[in-house]
């Protein structure tokens, strides 16, 4: 393996984990788009300050940039605060605008500039590591990665300095002024650091993988956990795999490193929201298959119980009379009647005959009642 390879690797598994870490609040804040809004936005304060320096070098980019992330955060809130347009739909009204003022100057003045949408939205992580960073000609290596690797640091600071907070301005802004807190500075602060962020990544991976990365991942960990610090970490190790994972595939078919991981990190996602363990579709699928089965099992004892003692009980209390009496499927109605009998609900009787237990009796008259 090469050190080009390996520096690739590096730079897109430093992006995956910044991206990643600030993603889980967006998740759970459910304002994921605004990242989405963010990362395309951002292109208008780099084209503006481009036409002010004329270098595409310079940090005043990267300070615009951010600037216009933050703005188009305000901009949503303002319009979301009038009460006439809901959150998705001010994130919709806002971020096309910036964005195609952004294409409409780039067509205009700036067409032979490396400004193009293409690079813009796909971004060719593979040229990130030709932009080294020297200092007194000694070559550090390169500058994206010092730079994201910088936003990745930040980022792991805040959240562990700020994690209370963070926390409960995320689940309950009520709860925050209440305990001091100011949920509207927390807020702005936290999507600075989201403008930060995709500033950062926005150069070597394209907005899209910025999107793909502060979403997938951590809507996966969502689906794996509940609880805040391990779905922070499993956002993280997501985000990474997702990363190292889709640099192979690339390499593997010859196709677009920003477009693998990004394609890497939803298969991910795809994987989890079928076969995660209680939240997963398949678990989901168990699950109800199991209630259905447990109310079945109750509606059985019911409807033994009814029939116990009286003259009809030595045609209705049969298995083979479930079919007509319950409308059950002979296949439905065997696995209700083995369900039952492996709680101790009923026993058999000769032939296909059924009869509660006292366990059975018991759980009739609490269904009944309930």
């Amino acid at each position: 393996m090469s050190s080009l390879d390996l520096e690739i690797q590096l730079l897109a598994l430093v992006v995956a984990v910044a991206c990643a870490l600030p993603g889980v609040f967006l998740v759970l804040r459910r304002v994921a788009l605004m990242s989405d809004a963010i990362s395309h936005s951002i292109l208008l304060g780099i084209v503006l300050a481009f036409f002010w320096v004329q270098d595409l070098a310079h940090p005043f980019l990267v300070l615009a940039a951010t600037a216009t992330g933050v703005l188009t955060v305000a901009l949503v809130e303002t319009l979301h605060r009038t009460g006439r347009v809901k959150e998705d739909a001010a994130i919709a009204l806002v971020f096309p605008a910036l964005f195609s003022m952004a294409v409409l100057l780039i067509a205009r003045y700036a067409g032979n500039v490396h400004l193009d949408v293409d690079a813009v939205l796909l971004g060719e992580i593979a040229f990130s590591p030709f932009r080294r960073w020297e200092v007194a000609g000694r070559d550090l290596g390169p500058r994206s990665l010092w730079l994201m690797s910088g936003i990745l640091v930040l980022n792991l600071l805040a959240v562990v300095a700020f994690f209370k907070e963070l926390k409960v301005s995320t689940f309950d802004a009520g709860l925050a002024a209440a305990l001091g807190f100011s949920p509207g500075l927390i807020h702005y602060g936290f999507m600075t650091l989201v403008s930060v962020t995709a500033v950062g990544a926005f150069d070597a991976v394209g907005s899209i993988l910025v999107v793909a990365l502060m979403i997938a991942p951590p809507a996966a960990a969502w689906l794996l956990t509940d609880r805040l610090p391990l779905m922070v970490v499993l956002s993280a190790v997501v985000a990474a795999a997702a990363a190292i994972g889709g640099f192979w595939v690339a390499r593997l078919i010859d196709a677009s490193i920003a477009g693998s991981m990004a394609g890497m990190a939803g298969v991910i996602f795809l994987m989890v929201f079928l076969l995660a363990p209680d939240q997963g579709l398949v678990a989901g699928v168990r699950r109800r298959a199991r209630q259905r089965l447990s109310f079945a099992s109750i509606m059985l004892t019911v409807h033994l119980l009814n029939h116990e003692g009286s003259p009809a009980a030595a045609v209705e209390n049969r298995r083979g009379h479930l079919q007509e009496h319950l409308r059950w499927s002979p296949d439905f109605a065997r696995k209700v009647v083995r369900r039952a009998e492996r709680e101790g609900l009923v026993r058999r009787k000769e032939g296909d005959g059924l009869e509660l237990t006292p366990l059975g009796r018991e759980t009739a008259r609490h269904g009944m009642v309930q």
